[in-house]
């Protein structure tokens, strides 16, 4: 038989390309006709035909051809794709065998087939050698391609899932443990893939996940997630390091319990061998809850009384009167515009005010949940009527929508699914387009959008004959069909939005409870038990699985009342506990062992500033007095506000909020002219505290229960009776001093 050289037989120049189609074609007319088995000899026993999907295509992942940084990137690499973990098979299929005049396979002599020749590196390769000529995977290859390179039968079964073991292993330091990684199919088989499949580990100090699925452990103690990839389908294992000292339950006796959700954190942080931290104090208590649930400091008159008070249920009657505090629908109204409000240049400043108007009545209304979230996705209706129309204005294109729709309300980042299929979920491209059809009928007449004006009036309605949403490569009409769940085909004169939020709300519903609750507790304990708030996903499982199903049953048991939901988070030890670590538990970060300090959200600490100096900024369009919690438009000026993190307007929500310290907020609290403006202010607290006949020992009284809601203590209280009895300057500079200095602290800028 004549074989080309290696040299010029692989190049991929236009001459020998055509030569080998022509040999290849010579080859078909010989019996060797790619994609089908040749004949075996009569006197030979038919060698078992080897599956593309079930045997070729994981080897090929496994030597990281389908990885995202190779063949599998959006535009491939070097005219050659394959699909992310072999997701899409039928493509990957075409590619290898028969894209670029089927050049990449050569049945007349297989070992010269440039798949092989490329990937052991006896030909210039960019990624490599992936493996050798004398490995199993080589070997199977070569077979396969013997055999005519067949594609599976369309009875063949297929992978179904991939089940880990030990889901919860235990190692000790520097010990060693394997994993089993199981492969079941469709027709109910199942496979040893420990070899094949692909392992990452999200704390590589604490446990490492070898190549072959051999953990081992490092020498620091805790719990790590190890992600089990195999042809697209994920498993986690969630091994454990255990404590060097164990705690018993009579350890966590002086830790007080004061709901479920105690219970469910106690048992984790035992397991784990951290002790919580002490209850916070009285001071930090309503400090914190006032902030985080209504987005401003207490009164002084407030934190004087509720300090005083000596009735051991006063921390439940003070999270019962700021849940009716008139702040809360402006606070909550503020963050849900981060998740939902529209650009007003690209949108129009009217809808989007409209829609700003339409939040805080519902959270001053206390809307159930439920209804809240059916109101604004099957919104329609004139766009400078309804203030839900906006999100229907702005999200125009259903595949926008679906992914808006994934992440907020179910707490699933399908945005990879757009494209391919999700790199470390179940979600493929169908699932995203599909949730993109419930949207696909809907139907608009009049300026649509037009930045930066887009100041006309839009109507929107739900159109039975709307032309729906097509799968972008099969360009197939897809049917709706909700994430993980049944098909819910157009059914005449129904709107399918109404069938989506029907499934959504159903109490058995596994994410639409579990993300707003999820979200609703990493406001309020600066972390989520899944984080971020918004990816759930197998690979991200989360930190106490049964706190988050408790709460979640508990708040749909309640009638997805929101201020029900907030009130069981306040009143929970863990809620409440101190920010001052403890020995065990300086380095948890994920399991509510102690309060995390959060710095205040730029709106809040502009309040908080105006609340102790009691000087106010104007914001345009505003009546005078506003509180910065008011603002519907974040293009309303305010240095202050973007300083500290506002989002830009011109970002696609959901917004996320940069809050970290920084140099530049720093430096504003120094230097900046309108806090100066408000120190010096004739009308403010400032100049009032300032009159030479209150004492000394008063203002600073004032000032620290203002600002902190708690005494000063002996040392601070000495130092600040001494600067403002200074005679060189006067008084009012001598205050001003104070109050700067207060505000400048960390404790004043963060929620302890």
């Amino acid at each position: 038989m004549y074989r080309l050289p290696t040299k010029h037989s692989l190049t991929g120049t236009r001459f020998h390309a055509r030569f080998l189609s022509a040999l290849q074609a010579v080859c078909c007319l010989a019996g060797a006709v790619p994609g089908l088995a040749q004949e075996p000899q009569k006197d030979a026993p038919a060698p078992a035909q080897i599956s593309f999907l079930n045997e070729i295509m994981p080897l090929l992942a496994k030597a990281g051809c389908s990885a995202g940084g190779c063949h599998a990137k959006p535009e491939g690499q070097n005219n050659f794709k394959l699909s992310v973990f072999g997701y899409d098979p039928q493509l990957d299929f075409n590619e290898i065998v028969h894209d670029a005049h089927g050049r990449r396979l050569f049945f007349a002599a297989p070992e010269e087939s440039l798949l092989l020749q490329k990937a052991t590196g006896s030909v210039p390769h960019e990624g490599g050698s992936r493996f050798s000529k004398d490995s199993e995977v080589y070997r199977k290859v070569l077979a396969w391609i013997t055999q005519g390179a067949p594609f599976d039968p369309p009875e063949a079964p297929r992978l179904k899932e991939i089940q880990v073991e030990p889901k919860q292993p235990t190692l000790q330091p520097e010990g060693q443990l394997p994993l089993k990684v199981t492969a079941v199919f469709t027709d109910g088989s199942r496979k040893d893939v420990t070899a094949l499949a692909l392992y990452a580990s999200t704390d590589k100090e604490l446990i490492a996940a070898e190549d072959n699925g051999v953990l081992k452990a490092g020498q620091l103690r805790g719990e790590a997630v190890v992600v089990v990839n195999y042809m697209g389908s994920v498993d986690v294992a969630r091994p454990v390091i255990p404590p060097a000292k164990t705690l018993s339950p009579g350890d966590f006796t002086p830790f007080p319990i004061h709901n479920e959700a105690d219970t469910f954190i106690h048992r984790r942080l035992q397991s784990l061998g951290v002790l919580p931290s002490e209850q916070c104090s009285d001071s930090e208590f309503i400090r914190r809850s006032a902030l985080d649930c209504i987005g401003r400091l207490p009164s002084a008159e407030e934190a004087r009384a509720f300090l005083a008070d000596p009735a051991p249920d006063k921390r439940g009657k003070w999270i019962s009167k700021i849940l009716s505090d008139p702040n809360y629908a402006d606070h909550w109204a503020v963050k849900w515009g981060d998740l939902i409000r529209p650009n007003p240049s690209r949108v129009g400043v009217k809808p989007v005010f409209l829609l700003d108007l339409w939040l805080r009545d519902v959270f001053r209304r206390n809307v159930p949940y439920d209804a809240l979230v059916r109101e604004l996705l099957t919104a329609q209706g004139n766009s400078h009527q309804s203030g839900p129309v906006a999100v229907a204005r702005d999200k125009r294109d259903p595949v926008d929508a679906s992914a808006f729709v994934s992440q907020i309300f179910l707490g699933v980042r399908m945005e990879c699914a757009k494209c391919h299929h999700h790199p470390s979920e179940k979600w493929a491209q169908e699932d995203y387009y599909q949730l993109a059809a419930f949207f696909g009928k809907m139907r608009s007449r009049g300026q649509g959008i037009s930045a930066p004006i887009s100041g006309e009036v839009e109507m929107w309605w739900y159109d039975p004959a709307g032309k729906g949403v097509a799968h972008p490569l099969t360009e197939v009409v897809l049917t709706p069909k909700v994430p993980d769940g049944p098909e819910m085909p157009y059914t005449s004169g129904t709107d399918p939005r109404g069938q989506l939020v029907d499934w959504m709300v159903n109490p058995k519903n596994p994410f639409f409870a579990r993300a707003i609750v999820n979200r609703i507790w990493g406001e309020f304990l600066g972390k989520g038990i899944v984080e971020p708030v918004d990816d759930f996903r197998t690979s991200n499982p989360p930190s106490n699985p049964e706190l988050l199903e408790w709460l979640s049953a508990d708040f749909v048991a309640h009638g997805f009342d929101l201020k029900h939901l907030m009130r069981r988070i306040m009143e929970t030890a863990a809620y409440q506990r101190s920010s001052l670590p403890n020995a065990s538990n300086a380095a948890d970060q994920r399991n509510f062992a102690r309060s995390l300090r959060r710095r205040l959200p730029a709106e809040v600490l502009l309040d908080a500033v105006g609340d102790l100096t009691g000087a106010r900024d104007t914001f345009g369009g505003l009546p005078a007095g506003s509180r910065a919690v008011q603002t519907w438009n974040h293009k309303l000026a305010s240095e202050f506000m973007d300083a500290f993190g506002r989002p830009n307007p011109s970002l696609e929500c959901p917004c996320e909020r940069e809050r970290k310290p920084t140099v530049v907020q720093s430096l504003h609290l120094m230097n900046s002219n309108g806090l100066q403006g408000k120190l010096v202010s004739a009308k403010g607290r400032v100049a009032g505290w300032a009159v030479p006949a209150k004492p000394p020992e008063e203002i600073v009284r004032e000032i620290y229960l203002s600002a902190y809601a708690r005494e000063p203590d002996a040392e601070e209280f000495k130092s600040a009776a001494a600067h403002l009895n200074r005679s060189e300057v006067s008084r009012f500079e001598s205050v001003q001093d104070l109050v700067w200095a207060v505000i400048n602290t960390p404790e004043f800028v963060f929620n302890h």
